[in-house]
Parts: structure tokens; C-alpha cells; sequence
């Protein structure tokens, strides 16, 4: 992943800290936050309300990697690690990022792209391609995320299914389940084609019916 393919997240120090610091930055539209690790010193952080409940409503906050961008300090590379929610309203109250180094090891979904999709029999006969894992989480090195996974779909003919073992992974990474082998799409028939099997299948059942009755 390029430097430009990681999103940035902007924040504010938080001067204060406290209970009360936090009760304040709450009532000023604003979530209190630390930021740690990577060999410094913690931070306190403020960011912004309406900008963090975007983030969460849209999913994978918790691995995503971010640019953390801070007024007079240097940018930094963080996950989110925990986010402390109310209670009663299910609102973040408090948000923590661990620092990266670039050899630091973590895990996020990467997602698969399916291509080659005009060298597929199974497509080309009005198959229909089912995806069942979008992504896949991967044990990523910080400084070589992949922007994706690539799912080649040549020579693949209804019924055939894609595994993650059929699939390359890039360099540097592994799955984090290694003990299957998952599936990820499958090359399935249009429904007119499952009718004309079934409508197949049940002839031939009665011609065997038939056959039986006479002998």
C-alpha cells in the first residue's frame, strides 16, 4: 500500500487531562483519545465527534491503518486498538491507537479483486460468481500493506470453487486462519440452468420409476 492509499485521520492535543478535561471535550463536540507505542512517549488526543462516528458507521475502523495527522508533531502510522463506548447511548467516549513501525506486524483485511472474468467458461455460459469473502485478513508487515489480493477466474467452469490456497498472496504476508482452507467465491449456475438440471433429474427419476414397475 503507497503512502497515498492510507487515509489520513486528524487530531487534536488535548492539553488537559482528566475526567474533567474529557467531560469538557465531550460537551465541545469532541472524544478524547490516547495515541502510544512505537518507542514514545503517549499522546492525548482529541478528535472529532461527527468525524469518528462517520468512520465507524462505515466499517473496519478497528483495522484500518491511518495517518494520524497532529498540529506540531510529526505524522505517525496508528490502528485504532479500543473504543470505549456509553452504556446507555452506545456513543465512543474514548478512543486508543497504538503507533507502527514499519517492521511492526499487524493484522487487516485486504480486499480480493476477481479479474480475468472473459477467460471464465463458467461466466461465459451465464454462470454467476458468488463471493464469500470480500477480503481477507492477512498478518501484514506496516511498511508493505497490499493494496489487494488478486483472484484469477481463468479456466473456471461452473461448480469450481476459489480457495485461499488458489490464491497468490503477496509477499511478506500470510493468513491469519491457516489451519483450512477457506473458500472465497464460487462459479455458480444461473437459476434457469439449476430448473433445466432439476427438470432433467426428475425425467430421469421417472424413467427409472417406470422401468422398475415393469420389471
Amino acid at each position: 500500500m503507497s503512502e497515498s492509499n492510507i487515509p489520513n485521520l486528524r487530531a487534536e492535543l488535548r492539553t488537559r487531562t482528566g475526567k474533567g478535561a474529557a467531560r469538557q471535550a465531550r460537551r465541545n463536540g469532541l472524544v478524547p483519545g490516547i495515541v502510544y507505542g512505537g518507542g514514545q512517549n503517549p499522546i492525548p488526543i482529541n478528535l472529532n465527534f461527527n468525524g469518528l462516528i462517520k468512520r465507524l458507521r462505515a466499517g473496519r475502523f478497528l483495522s484500518t491503518l491511518y495517518n494520524l495527522q497532529i498540529e506540531g508533531v510529526d505524522d505517525s502510522r496508528v490502528i485504532c486498538r479500543s473504543v470505549q463506548r456509553d452504556v446507555v447511548k452506545d456513543l465512543p467516549t474514548h478512543v486508543d491507537f497504538m503507533r507502527l513501525q514499519r517492521t511492526s506486524k499487524i493484522n487487516l483485511f485486504i480486499p480480493i479483486t476477481f479479474v480475468n472474468n472473459e477467460l471464465s467458461p463458467g461466466l461465459k455460459r451465464g454462470g454467476v460468481l458468488t463471493v464469500v469473502r470480500g477480503e481477507v485478513e492477512l498478518i501484514v508487515t506496516a511498511s508493505d500493506i497490499p493494496n489487494e489480493i488478486t483472484a484469477d477466474l481463468t479456466g473456471l467452469d461452473v461448480g469450481d470453487v476459489i480457495t485461499i490456497s488458489s490464491v497468490e498472496i503477496p509477499a511478506g504476508c500470510k493468513p491469519t486462519i491457516t489451519d483450512r482452507d477457506f473458500v472465497i467465491a464460487n462459479i455458480s449456475a444461473p437459476s434457469g440452468l439449476k430448473s433445466s438440471d432439476q427438470e432433467v433429474v426428475s425425467d430421469e427419476q421417472e424413467v427409472s420409476e417406470e422401468e422398475a414397475e415393469k420389471e
